[in-house]
């Protein structure tokens, strides 16, 4: 081969390439970086962590603890939270805890929380024991409502999931869906559908982030995020995972000093799971960027929850985890029909038939005949939906008020 390059030549060609390895090497650390913001999180403890270590085959004494009784749950959309409400109804009821009641069936929502929204409230009244009906956060307004040692926590979806069970379930009341015909015609254009401020339209976007009582920042910057989550970390003391849920009440039981049973629940709010829509990889990941807020808040809980199951004890949490999911099977066979949930047709009682919202069906549970009075009772408390186990809590705490204000239930949106 015969050399067509001179000295400056050379120079000139190996300038020319050093701009092109500069370049290929800037856009693969963007792509790098871009990688880490919109692809998922793991879902489960690294491979090494699950191997178990010695000081951790036994468990370890628990201190003696008394039970937890001044609760603040942020009741977030489309996370599950439902299945929670339940579980704090059932303690809240058996203790003869006060709750914290709406009018309706939420605080205002989407306006921040007020305390003056909450029923017999009193500047100078004594505190409530249990916050837990969907509100948007607002830390002083609730401050003025609850006990001062009152424990907060939440719970948290991967925004792909959350987004695609918000437009199923609220594509009748955000303007942004309801403008578009399926969920991949919205995220091929969102912006052509949404407008920020529109009423309604908080559904469309960073769910989660309004949620939390969070408006967007106005730097973007990954600093300005990173000290609204910081400032959210100091809030709650726990923070729960939609898809790890067993996982989340074992580390709540033990928060709050509460048995077993306690954290035992049926799930609610349940929608048909052939409503589910899956979504090609490629949507996903629009949706993620799209939703970029709630994806940044979920990232950083997810991490703040390995690190609460890492000091737990991985083959602690394993077995804690199994002895739920088998208590909870076992109470299923036990409390209803057909071992499991039902479409809506199928629940004749409707004191246990969930409300029906949106566009797919909700599931609940009808209970099994026969059922000693006792196991009645339990089982009764297990499938109530949370529209008519509020209104039970209601008619206890002012039986004059609700008697002259009861009607039938409408939409906790």
């Amino acid at each position: 081969m015969r050399v067509l390059f001179g000295c400056g030549g050379f120079q000139v060609l190996w300038a020319a390439l050093a701009v092109c390895m500069t370049i290929g090497f800037t856009i693969q650390l963007w792509g790098v970086s871009l990688q880490k913001r919109l692809l998922p999180v793991p879902w489960a403890p690294p491979a090494e962590a699950k191997e178990v270590r010695e000081e951790e085959a036994l468990p370890s004494p628990s201190p003696p603890c008394q039970p937890r009784k001044h609760l603040v749950f942020l009741k977030t959309h489309k996370t599950g939270s439902s299945t929670i409400v339940n579980l704090l109804h059932r303690f809240g009821d058996s203790w003869g805890l006060r709750f914290a009641l709406p009018a309706r069936y939420q605080f205002s929502y989407p306006n921040p929380f007020q305390a003056r929204r909450v029923k017999g409230w009193h500047p100078k009244g004594r505190p409530f024991d249990v916050l837990c009906h969907h509100m948007r956060f607002n830390l002083l307004e609730v401050q003025k409502v609850v006990h001062p040692d009152s424990f907060y926590f939440s719970v948290v979806r991967d925004p792909v999931a959350l987004a695609e069970s918000a437009f199923s379930y609220y594509r009748g009341v955000a303007p942004a869906f309801h403008r578009a015909g399926t969920l991949p015609e919205f995220l091929a254009s969102p912006h052509r559908f949404y407008q920020p401020g529109e009423r309604g339209n908080h559904y469309a976007r960073n769910l989660l982030w309004f949620d939390f009582g969070l408006d967007p920042p106005a730097s973007h910057s990954p600093a300005s995020i990173d000290a609204a989550l910081e400032e959210l970390e100091r809030i709650f003391h726990l923070v729960l995972l939609t898809e790890h849920m067993d996982e989340s009440l074992v580390l709540l039981r033990h928060a709050l000093c509460w048995t077993l049973d306690d954290v035992v629940a049926f799930r609610h709010n349940l929608r048909s799971p052939e409503s589910v829509y899956t979504l090609e990889p490629s949507n996903a990941a629009r949706l993620r960027a799209w939703n970029y807020l709630d994806w940044h808040l979920y990232a950083h809980f997810n991490r703040t929850f390995w690190a609460r199951v890492e000091n737990f004890g991985y083959a602690r949490m394993a077995r804690e985890t199994a002895m739920l999911q088998k208590h909870r099977a076992q109470l299923m066979q036990h409390c209803l029909q057909n071992g499991g949930p039902l479409e809506p047709g199928q629940i004749t009682d409707k004191r246990i038939r969930p409300f029906q919202f949106g566009q797919a069906p909700i599931l609940g549970y009808a209970l099994q005949p026969g059922l000693a009075p006792k196991d009645q009772e339990v089982c009764q408390r297990m499938v109530t939906p949370e529209l008519q186990y509020k209104d039970l809590l209601d008619a206890k705490q002012f039986p004059a008020s609700f008697q002259r204000n009861s009607s039938q239930p409408r939409a906790a949106r």
